[in-house]
């Protein structure tokens, strides 16, 4: 008998360390993260989520290295000049996404602050689903945009295009970082 139990004794700690661990994300949403003080001669580095990685990612060096691995795979594929406005529109749908300004930190507190426990977890959820489906959407355009462009190459340069690892760390996939990894 006690045996039959054990499943049902694991399920329930795992809902309830699902419970906690939503409990305190709730708790950590409402709580803003302090800037970092500016020290002399050096920015005071933005708080968040998003503070720390925003250095390594510069907008300028993202573009440079796009602009970079776009020109090498041009060159490599030897575009008829037919194939230059494929060409044109298979790299303006890999550029990266505007971002729009960033929610204001103090009105999302305060929606929050008016929120129960319960609500919160639904707004969160519904945040995250919303940017979900953005990403989800931006991923579909770069991949229709993709299979469009490479139908357009002949079966040589198709060769060429597979041979660069696109969808792979490549600008196919997701498009918006640009990087080529090498291992």
């Amino acid at each position: 008998m006690t045996s039959m139990f054990k499943p049902l004794k694991s399920v329930q700690s795992l809902v309830l360390a699902g419970i906690m661990a939503t409990a305190a994300l709730a708790a950590t949403a409402q709580t803003a993260a302090p800037a970092a003080p500016a020290t002399a001669g050096a920015p005071a580095k933005a708080g968040g989520h998003h503070g720390d990685r925003m250095g390594r990612h510069d907008p300028a060096e993202m573009q440079a290295r796009i602009a970079k691995h776009q020109a090498e795979l041009k060159a490599k594929l030897k575009l008829t000049p037919a194939q230059e406005g494929a060409w044109t529109a298979f790299t303006a749908s890999m550029q990266p996404p505007v971002h729009g300004a960033r929610p204001d930190r103090a009105a999302m507190k305060a929606e929050f602050d008016k929120l129960t426990t319960p609500e919160r977890i639904d707004r969160m959820r519904a945040l995250r689903t919303q940017r979900m489906a953005e990403m989800n959407a931006a991923m579909d355009k770069r991949g229709d945009a993709t299979k469009t462009f490479y139908a357009a190459l002949s079966p040589e340069q198709q060769k060429v295009f597979d041979s660069q690892r696109m969808g792979r760390g490549g600008m196919g996939h997701g498009g918006h970082h640009g990087q080529h990894h090498k291992g």
